[in-house]
């Protein structure tokens, strides 16, 4: 994220302040969400499978009175592999935690002069963990694009369709690999 922008020796002469500030923290908005968001698909998908199982031969029958009759039942849906809901959670976090990360920049840097989004700019730009991390988080988003299109060859869908994941899933898959790319980040620095 932080590689094309220029960086000078002091602070005060830092171009592009607002703008380097502002992608670092949509950045890390749609990391934070991308989290919370799988981490949300993931416990809706348990729940989701848990109850989808059939229920064991040993469980006593339903008791039904005459005002509850039967419903007539349908065949069981074939269930769903458990990863496009949990890509479509992770995009929709990710959108979600970018959009409160903008809003809390904006309510943190309302009325900063400008040296303050310079300094800020600097700082992230002088960090060298930082700016490793954001190497790491480029190189997974591209990775989740590219896991995702070989998913779709090797499915034999093109380029995963609508119906599976629609954009939610492509968005969740990008935010994904941010993530992934974030845990080989910290396995690379041990």
């Amino acid at each position: 994220m932080s590689h094309p922008f220029p960086h000078p020796t002091h602070a005060e002469d830092q171009p592009l302040g607002k703008t380097i500030l502002t992608i670092h923290v949509l950045h890390r908005g749609f990391q934070t969400g991308a989290l919370l968001g799988l981490g949300t698909g993931s416990v809706r998908a348990a729940l989701l499978r848990r109850a989808s199982r059939p229920t064991s031969p040993s469980s006593p029958p339903a008791i039904t009175t005459p005002a509850t009759p039967l419903a007539p039942t349908s065949p069981p849906k074939p269930a769903l592999p458990a990863w496009p809901l949990l890509l479509r959670f992770t995009g929709t976090g990710a959108l979600v935690g970018t959009a409160v990360a903008g809003l809390m920049l904006a309510g943190r840097m309302y009325g900063k002069e400008t040296i303050e989004w310079q300094d800020r700019s600097w700082r992230l730009l002088e960090h060298r963990g930082q700016m490793e991390v954001d190497a790491f988080s480029v190189a997974g988003m591209a990775g989740g694009v590219v896991g995702l299109v070989a998913v779709g060859v090797a499915t034999g869908r093109s380029g995963v369709d609508k119906g599976m994941v629609g954009w939610r899933g492509r968005v969740g898959a990008v935010g994904v690999g941010s993530l992934v790319g974030l845990v080989g980040y910290f396995g690379w620095r041990g």
